[in-house]
């Protein structure tokens, strides 16, 4: 069952690319989460959107919101891609896919994980969901453009 719209986010512990364990319950009554799905570090269209998010992270922060991105790849290879592109922001681990699963974040045309950005306020309810296979980059403008509005 996919999380829509006005569903309390599921929790998740995760590990982050410097193997530190994330729960989404961490940022709880602190700060939204932009919470996106990518397909794998180190392709063109997923370092597109890393590197857009990484651009625009001080206004996600001014915003209030944390940037979460998450993919099946390992702990090594997160730290790896993190490193390359300078990415100010936590990549989580899905090793097995069951938080992408859990989410409804399913595969793009039954062979690629799909690309989907979740916004997520403080109290832990979505308030917006976006996917996009193609236009990685606009799932930057998609959250914050949520972000603004709810302010």
């Amino acid at each position: 069952m996919k999380v829509q719209v006005g569903d309390r986010a599921p929790d998740f512990t995760l590990s982050t690319q410097d193997g530190k364990q994330v729960s989404l319950k961490d940022y709880h009554g602190q700060k939204a989460v932009v919470l996106y799905f990518y397909p794998k570090d180190d392709t063109p269209g997923c370092t597109a959107e890393a590197c857009a998010f990484r651009d625009s992270y001080e206004v996600f922060k001014d915003a209030g919101a944390e940037v979460l991105g998450v993919s099946s790849d390992s702990v090594a290879a997160h730290q790896k891609f993190s490193t390359k592109y300078r990415l100010p922001f936590i990549l989580l681990s899905d090793k097995d896919g069951a938080v992408r699963k859990r989410y409804g974040a399913v595969s793009a045309f039954g062979l690629i994980p799909g690309r989907v950005t979740y916004i997520i306020d403080k109290d832990g309810i979505v308030r917006h969901v976006f996917s996009s296979q193609l236009a990685a980059e606009r799932h930057i403008d998609e959250a914050l453009k949520t972000l603004h509005s709810a302010r």
